[in-house]
């Protein structure tokens, strides 16, 4: 059976390259830290862990892009990554990604679409 989309926020808390909206996915029945951000008018979300060490990434609450706005940053180890594929850029993360999140934006909200099941 298909899960009902959940919401996570409206559409316009999210700007472009601006804090993000923090919210949880349920792995294996647990609880798991994500987020979602704008960048270039479209949405992407991802688990809130680096792929370096498995560790949040905000520096402050929704605070995961850099000083430039073209990176999401590890405020930790200051592995970079795309925002709009969550791809390694440079540093610490050696190639690694991170974890996209299913999510889709309509009706001027933001829903998780799916859980993940497994990492």
């Amino acid at each position: 059976m298909a899960q009902q989309p959940r919401l996570i926020c409206a559409s316009a808390q999210l700007k472009n390259a601006a804090a993000g909206v923090r919210f949880e996915v349920e792995i294996g029945g647990t609880p798991v830290p994500a987020f979602v951000i704008r960048y270039h008018n479209k949405i992407h979300a991802y688990l809130n862990r680096c792929a370096h060490i498995p560790i949040e990434m905000d520096w402050q609450p929704g605070d995961f892009f850099d000083f430039s706005g073209l990176y999401l940053v590890c405020a930790t180890h200051g592995a970079l990554y795309l925002p709009e594929t969550g791809q390694c850029a440079s540093g610490r993360c050696a190639g690694k990604g991170l974890t996209a999140v299913a999510v889709q934006e309509h009706d001027g909200n933001i829903y998780l679409t799916e859980e993940i099941h497994h990492v």
